[in-house]
């Protein structure tokens, strides 16, 4: 990773409220071209709302968004798509009666002069599953006849078929076995050794600590640590997690200057 180039992602002082609810409250957020960041916290700490901003799903109430240093607006999926970033949420939004293929393409169908130019996907998707290093034995497979861990997969590699530079996944390996989850940690480190920036969503400290450079630590929907996933203890992180440690954000120079005062 190069520290000294404008990170990939950029989030400053985002805020997002439903009503009187204040899921994030000026958050900052850094990620990094072949980095992958671990955004943990406990529940409703923000992680998925802070997803939902990436993805454009939601649109903040006030704060600024940057990629690669130039500021940007995600109104919508496919705008943020547009621009990139690629999300895989809890529920996968996979069908059960496609092949591999036809799930990696989904909505973004490749036509020919009069129809589907369905050798073309197929080879799109074999190279692929090649460059995560998948163990499904075909893309013509339907996704019923796969595990948890490799539907998992499917969902990452559809990320791919639009060459983006973020991926923002959401408890990748949530009620996977310890097999499957190896797996879905090898294709995360894939899409890094690729050169993009991840967003890895997980309440597992092991599997954050397995893949993460990085752990962002939200509480209450503000930042509340930064830390080094391999020298940072287990305590520590947790610490941030539960309460125990509170980062303090910096003054305002107003307060600075009335703090001297008083």
């Amino acid at each position: 990773m190069n520290s000294t180039a404008a990170p990939l992602l950029s989030l400053r002082g985002v805020t997002k409220r439903f009503g009187a609810v204040e899921a994030l409250v000026g958050v900052d957020l850094d990620v990094h071209a072949h980095e992958v960041v671990a955004l943990v916290g406990d529940n409703a700490a923000g992680k998925s709302t802070l997803a939902k901003v990436v993805a454009g799903v939601l649109q903040p109430d006030s704060g600024l968004i940057e990629m690669s240093g130039q500021p940007v607006t995600l109104p919508t999926p496919a705008s943020a798509h547009d621009l990139g970033v690629a999300t895989v949420f809890q529920d996968l939004a996979l069908c059960e009666n496609l092949d591999v293929t036809a799930n990696l393409f989904l909505g973004r169908e490749v036509r020919g002069t009069f129809a589907r130019n369905d050798a073309h996907m197929e080879q799109v998707a074999r190279g692929v599953l090649a460059a995560l290093a998948s163990r499904i034995p075909s893309v013509r497979t339907p996704l019923s006849h796969l595990s948890a861990g490799q539907r998992q997969t499917v969902a990452i590699a559809r990320t791919l078929i639009g060459e983006p530079r973020l991926v923002v996944l959401d408890e990748p390996t949530a009620a996977l076995s310890v097999v499957q989850t190896a797996e879905v940690l090898t294709h995360i480190e894939r899409l890094r050794d690729l050169g993009m920036g991840v967003i890895l969503i997980s309440h597992n400290m092991t599997d954050v600590r397995a893949v993460a450079d990085r752990v962002e630590v939200l509480r209450h929907g503000r930042n509340n640590g930064s830390f080094d996933a391999q020298r940072a203890s287990y305590e520590e992180i947790i610490a941030a997690i539960t309460g125990a440690t509170r980062i303090e954000p910096p003054l305002h120079p107003v307060e600075t200057s009335l703090s001297a005062v008083g």
